[in-house]
């Protein structure tokens, strides 16, 4: 069953007129994992240089950047029934076509696509659940088996943009990044955090604000809480 409560109306409304041509019909089982590599080309109508955005939300980021770049396919992965609503609302509201949705876990998703489909140029992870409560943190989406996947599926040059507004996880993207021999962070050493721990030996490391990133709710109530804003930027060798 999808994850989430009942729908608002105008959410239902959306899924039911354009959830067809919107949402990937996949194949997968009560755990959300993918049973089947859906066709790209087919779902999107063309062959294009393509952006997947992992845990989309309400699709302001990558609907956003679908509008500014229509030659660019955008996929997005979200688990949570009713942002995929929301964001095909969004979708058709700002009336973009190059937006399609999945959802499905993309841990164990992105190895079976990307094998047979075109790989991504991009590969987008904004603002993931910190798990902050320690017990839980085990439960964080960036790690080093995870950073292992994502070099796996970029071609070489490929791009993986991330940020976060909770500083130990954004040393801990930074660290699990680094234990990837496959990725090259441009930024190393830059943006040093005075209160980082450096446990792996490693300071720094942040790249600048990335333009094609919109201020999306996440950020602004990490601002507003007065949380540092961590970007990171790093290329497939």
């Amino acid at each position: 069953m999808p994850r989430g409560g009942r729908l608002p109306d105008r959410h239902q409304r959306a899924l039911d007129e354009h959830g067809h041509k919107y949402v990937i019909d996949a194949q997968v089982d009560e755990g959300y994992v993918l049973r089947e590599s859906p066709d790209l080309t087919k779902a999107f109508g063309r062959d294009a240089p393509l952006i997947v955005e992992i845990g989309a939300g309400a699709a302001d980021q990558i609907v956003a950047h679908a509008k500014e770049n229509p030659e660019i396919n955008h996929l997005a992965f979200e688990v949570w029934w009713p942002g995929v609503a929301s964001s095909v609302a969004r979708i058709v509201r700002e009336e973009v076509e190059n937006v399609r949705m999945i959802s499905a876990d993309a841990v164990l998703a992105l190895p079976l696509m990307f094998g047979p489909n075109r790989k991504p140029d991009e590969v987008w992870t904004f603002f993931p659940d910190p798990w902050q409560k320690a017990r839980h943190r085990k439960r964080r989406l960036v790690t080093p088996e995870f950073a292992q996947t994502v070099a796996n599926i970029l071609p070489s040059g490929g791009t993986w943009r991330l940020a976060t507004d909770w500083d130990d996880y954004a040393w801990q993207m930074r660290d699990s990044i680094a234990a990837v021999s496959d990725f090259v962070n441009p930024h190393v050493g830059q943006r040093i955090d005075e209160d980082d721990p450096g446990d792996n030996g490693i300071v720094g490391g942040f790249a600048p604000r990335w333009d094609g990133r919109i201020t999306t709710r996440f950020e602004t109530r990490g601002l507003n809480e007065e949380r540092r804003i961590h970007d990171l930027e790093v290329i497939r060798a």
